[in-house]
């Protein structure tokens, strides 16, 4: 007779409980540490900052949380970052609300081309996304003819990335208030509910009558509109459209979302423990940065990308392997 596993020993659980433990504890850790080495490092400067440019990273891993717990992958965000941060400085001398909503509606539009030939055509994620990572990218350098696009400072555009309301940033008002949907969406909705269930057992999920399809388009329009709402934020922030920006910030979204303790072949997963995945990831250059001031350490930019990739080739790693010994025993 054939036992189902029980919750204490399904390898995504126990891989989901022990990351979200240990994002928690590393955190913690990291801000412990930077706040007794570096002088200004728990301020509300540093505080205010690390949050206003980490919202962008954090609006796109909640996109891409829900597209992995799906079981599928979305390449494409960091270019539609690109390019709806281009728009976004077209259209800035139209007002803030304009600005805001036409670079979503852009990044939503390339969310529902990914949705409809993933969902229609029946094309893996990866080939359909990394084919619209490299469309947006080249649309971003056409429509901005391969150079930075200034934004409008007489309206108010500007304030949605520099501003601050409560004493607090704009866009990381934007990121809360979004993540906190989200924690109600995948928790407490139907939708929810579809998202994990496809994501644990797609075939299993057809065979119930779930509207697998319908779901899997509508998180992959979610991702492109979030994308969206983090390019007008890079606008806004820089005061310019960046056509060249975004290069592998699908990684980084990636690393987030696996690290907070969501599996990369889907089914398990949650939004807050995304959130602290961005927060963690955010900390860590964080205090590279601040390592880089003191003269002992340099790290250039470009070394950014170096350790994320290394931070996230480890964490699969550990997944793989936490999964494998689990399924074993």
């Amino acid at each position: 007779m054939t036992t189902m596993p029980s919750k204490t020993t399904d390898p995504g659980r126990i891989w989901k409980q022990l990351s979200q433990q240990g994002v928690l504890i590393a955190l913690v850790l990291l801000m412990v540490f930077g706040g007794l080495r570096y002088e200004g490092f728990i301020t509300e400067y540093n505080l205010e900052s690390f949050l206003r440019y980490n919202a962008m990273f954090g609006l796109i891993a909640l996109g891409m949380t829900f597209v992995i717990i799906t079981g599928g992958i979305d390449l494409s965000v960091g270019s539609v970052v690109a390019l709806a941060s281009v728009v976004a400085a077209k259209v800035s001398g139209q007002g803030a609300l304009l600005g805001f909503l036409i670079p979503v509606l852009v990044g939503a539009g390339v969310g529902a081309i990914n949705a409809g030939l993933i969902t229609r055509g029946r094309i893996a994620p990866f080939i359909v996304t990394l084919a619209t990572l490299l469309g947006a990218r080249g649309l971003a350098l056409l429509v901005s003819g391969n150079q930075s696009v200034s934004a409008e400072y007489t309206g108010n555009f500007i304030q949605i990335g520099q501003g601050d309301f409560l004493g607090f940033p704009i866009p990381a008002w934007m990121m809360v208030v979004a993540f906190l949907i989200g924690i109600f969406v995948l928790s407490s909705t139907q939708f929810g509910r579809y998202t994990l269930s496809i994501g644990d057992n797609e075939d299993a999920a057809r065979l119930m009558g779930l509207p697998v399809d319908r779901t899997k388009f509508w998180v992959y329009v979610l991702s492109g509109a979030l994308s969206g709402m983090a390019g007008v934020v890079l606008a806004s922030q820089f005061g310019a459209g960046q056509p060249t920006e975004g290069v592998g910030w699908e990684l980084t979204a990636i690393a987030a979302v696996v690290v907070g303790g969501t599996l990369l072949t889907g089914g398990v997963g949650t939004v807050w423990g995304t959130f602290f995945g961005v927060l963690l990831l955010g900390m860590i250059f964080n205090v590279l940065n601040f390592e880089n001031g003191k003269g002992v350490i340099s790290l250039s930019v470009y070394w950014q990308s170096v350790i994320r990739g290394m931070f996230l080739l480890l964490v699969v790693i550990l997944q793989s392997r936490l999964t494998r010994k689990s399924s074993t025993s």
